[in-house]
């Protein structure tokens, strides 16, 4: 197949999964409990006049295929509505709020794949005692949760130790990214010990395959073979976990940014869901499924040009 046919069909692919997502998105926050025009009264009783009032302020009394058409409507146009907890338009609470949290996955995500490539080759390519100890490592990390991990690094390094800040995203770049070490690490844990593992298993198995072994009768040195036959015959099987690492991160960022009092969208998700602020939940819902398919769609890109012996669009048949 074509490589442009292939990504125009990615692309398409991907926008209507977006617009089931967008309906999906819509439609649940919905089907919670309670109502958005309690919350602005804050428990006060009111007329009818006055609750009339704000239903018409913000549709809720609009049929629900009519709310979701128009709220669709205004996306496509860079409106995500106004917030009904801060009285703000939703989309200047993300222009605040948004690049602290990808900054935050950005640094998590660059600590998961240097360490977890890293243990994961050397577990595979040493053996022994060091695999077996990278081995129960990695298991521990994996079995601990992004909070809990965010608690005992806090309590750690940041109040026992003083090395850094508690709380707060921090002002300018370079406090921003002190600020946000701890947490970044705390939201690595999980997925360092997981890429570990899938990096391990991958290269194992290409370790026993047919074309390393002749490689090393003909006396390629074994640099070479880890190298060019081993590590990039596995980077395929690496790769494909992209997109869950993402989302994973993605969606930890929540407890992460909350223990850390980050202010973030994850922390502002966790807020406005306890206050059924809907503009602010469906539009940070809606651009974390967009990252989540950005990231999908990469990967499936990338993945030819990595392994050649995977043919456009196999991964996305196979799923």
């Amino acid at each position: 197949m074509n490589f442009a046919r292939f990504a125009v069909r990615r692309v398409a692919e991907m926008a209507a999964t977006l617009l089931c997502a967008s309906f999906v998105v819509f439609g649940a926050m919905y089907l919670a409990p309670g109502n958005p025009a309690s919350f602005l009264l804050s428990g006060r009783s009111a007329s009818p006049e006055a609750l009339a009032a704000i239903n018409a302020q913000y549709h809720l009394d609009d049929p629900f295929l009519v709310r979701y058409l128009r709220w669709l409507g205004d996306i496509v146009h860079g409106d995500f509505g106004r917030s009904i907890t801060y009285r703000t338009d939703v989309s200047r609470l993300l222009a605040d709020r948004l690049p602290t949290t990808l900054l935050l996955v950005v640094m998590a995500l660059a600590v998961v794949v240097v360490v977890g490539l890293v243990l994961g080759g050397v577990a595979a390519v040493r053996g022994g005692g060091t695999d077996s100890a990278i081995l129960v490592g990695t298991t521990i990390a994996v079995g601990t949760p992004s909070f809990v991990a965010a608690v005992l690094l806090q309590g750690l390094f940041a109040v026992h130790l003083g090395w850094f800040p508690s709380s707060g995203s921090g002002d300018g770049f370079l406090d921003r990214v002190w600020h946000l070490t701890l947490p970044a690490v705390a939201l690595a844990l999980y997925l360092i010990g997981m890429l570990a593992r899938v990096t391990r298993s991958a290269m194992l198995e290409a370790l026993d395959s047919e074309h390393v072994t002749v490689a090393r009768s003909r006396g390629v040195p074994e640099r070479q073979v880890i190298r060019r036959h081993v590590f990039r015959n596995s980077l395929g099987t690496v790769l494909t976990t992209g997109g869950l690492i993402v989302s994973t991160l993605l969606v930890c960022t929540i407890l992460v940014e909350t223990a850390f009092s980050i202010g973030g969208i994850g922390q502002l998700l966790e807020l406005s869901t306890s206050t059924k602020d809907f503009p602010t939940v469906q539009a940070i819902s809606l651009i974390i499924v967009a990252l989540f398919m950005i990231v999908n769609l990469i990967v499936d890109l990338l993945l030819p040009l990595v392994d050649p012996r995977i043919t456009l669009g196999a991964r996305s048949s196979s799923a």
